[in-house]
């Protein structure tokens, strides 16, 4: 079994990750899969913050 408070603190960790963070890990990722997965935490974390300005009608 994994260690699931492992990963439940990664992923804290990664939700505050601002765009710039995203943007840096992308560049100096080692190959292209690991751009791609930092890649999709960046959009993951955008549509989030796109999703609570259109939830507050900021949009």
């Amino acid at each position: 079994m994994c260690d699931v408070k492992k990963y439940s603190k990664i992923y804290k960790d990664i939700k505050k990750l601002q765009p710039e963070d995203t943007l840096q890990l992308v560049m100096e990722a080692e190959d292209t899969e690991e751009q791609r997965f930092y890649e999709l935490i960046g959009n993951f974390l955008l549509q989030q913050k796109q999703k609570q300005v259109i939830e507050r009608n900021l949009f």
